[in-house]
């Protein structure tokens, strides 16, 4: 049986064996009362690595960002978010269903909110507009591919948006995998902004949870709200274990990741796809497969028939996503086993009618 090489997402990496025994070994407690040991040290730690006042340990980022918002806004207010943010596209419209706020989208640059679009978005303080009371950002931002904003840039939007009277929020999912690329510290890009979630469930390759990070006051509430959405932990420190294992040992190993991903998209031009290697910065590669191969939903079957898995997200874009347990011989063979799709495809392109 041909062994699956899986690269939809780094969200389906398993935990690591010292994850395994962490997690066996967990001091444990209730942590509804604020009684689990694990994710009290988790939290601190995380605390800690992001410069921030307190930490709180939530079931996901969607969760994270979600409650974030929430604390920061009132219904009927606005949040200024890119228009192919994560937060926007990608977490079933819990911005109005669960916060009551209104979107304010504006474009992005490499997955970037430049000040200027920022001062764009903010309409006259009449009372027929929504107020804008919020901004969010992504780092790294997904649906650009995988790009990094640096901590000078966060700090020139967060600078803007301090002006206008806006909390400015971090959706940092990857926010390690930033970082690396940018060999800037955790704390660099996390300082300029008054919240940011961050997921132990991707590149550190653990079970479960995200982490939001803040000021005490901040957390406090946000604490609230992740109660008022059924986020009540009990002895939940049975996978914070495998969260402290995964700041403490897989945060420097998401270079190899970043290697990896660079790897694949030269092998992608190689085949003559249009595929900027210099242009991946992490461990996502978004290509337009050429048009001899179908539509994206077509090759992501032809994939699958060689064992490739791989995300279609859009119309002719194929995303794939480099983890912990795809190592620089997996590439090679998922680009080998490519190699039998593309090339019959081309020559059937390329055959005289």
């Amino acid at each position: 049986m041909t062994a699956i090489i899986d690269l939809r997402s780094d969200t389906i990496t398993q935990p690591t064996p010292e994850m395994r025994r962490a997690m066996h070994d967990a001091d444990v407690g209730d942590d509804y009362y604020h009684e689990d040991p694990s994710v009290k040290a988790l939290e601190e730690r995380s605390a800690a690595i992001m410069g921030k006042e307190d930490a709180l340990l939530v079931a996901s980022g969607t969760m994270g960002n979600i409650v974030s918002i929430a604390v920061q806004t009132r219904p009927g207010d606005a949040i200024v978010v890119g228009a192919s943010s994560h937060i926007y596209l990608n977490e079933g419209g819990n911005i109005g269903a669960i916060a009551g706020v209104l979107p304010r989208l504006v474009p992005e640059q490499r997955g970037r909110i430049e000040p200027d679009a920022l001062e764009g978005a903010l309409q006259a303080g009449d009372m027929v507009h929504a107020r804008a009371t919020l901004a969010a950002i992504e780092n790294t931002h997904n649906a650009s591919g995988g790009f990094c904003t640096p901590a000078q840039s966060v700090e020139a939007l967060a600078a803007r948006a301090r002006g206008r009277k806006l909390r400015l929020h971090c959706d940092g999912a990857r926010i390690f995998n930033a970082a690396v690329a940018l060999r800037e510290k955790p704390a660099s890009l996390a300082a300029p902004v008054d919240s940011l979630t961050f997921c132990l469930t991707k590149g550190l390759a653990c079970p479960f949870g995200s982490i939001i990070v803040g000021e005490k006051a901040f957390i406090a509430e946000v604490r609230h709200w992740r109660q008022r959405l059924g986020g009540g932990f009990r002895q939940v420190g049975i996978v914070a274990a495998a969260g402290l294992v995964g700041l403490d040992h897989m945060v420097d190993r998401l270079a190899e990741d970043h290697v990896n991903a660079k790897a694949l998209a030269v092998g992608l031009a190689d085949f003559g796809w249009a595929v900027d290697p210099a242009a991946v910065e992490t461990n996502m590669v978004f290509v337009e497969i050429p048009s001899e191969l179908g539509d994206a939903p077509a090759f992501v079957r032809q994939m699958r028939e060689v064992g490739v898995w791989v995300n279609a997200p859009n119309r002719r874009r194929v995303r794939f996503v480099t983890h912990f347990g795809i190592d620089a011989s997996a590439i090679t063979e998922a680009l080998n086993r490519l190699s039998r799709i593309v090339k019959p495809a081309t020559v059937a392109k390329r055959r005289p009618s």
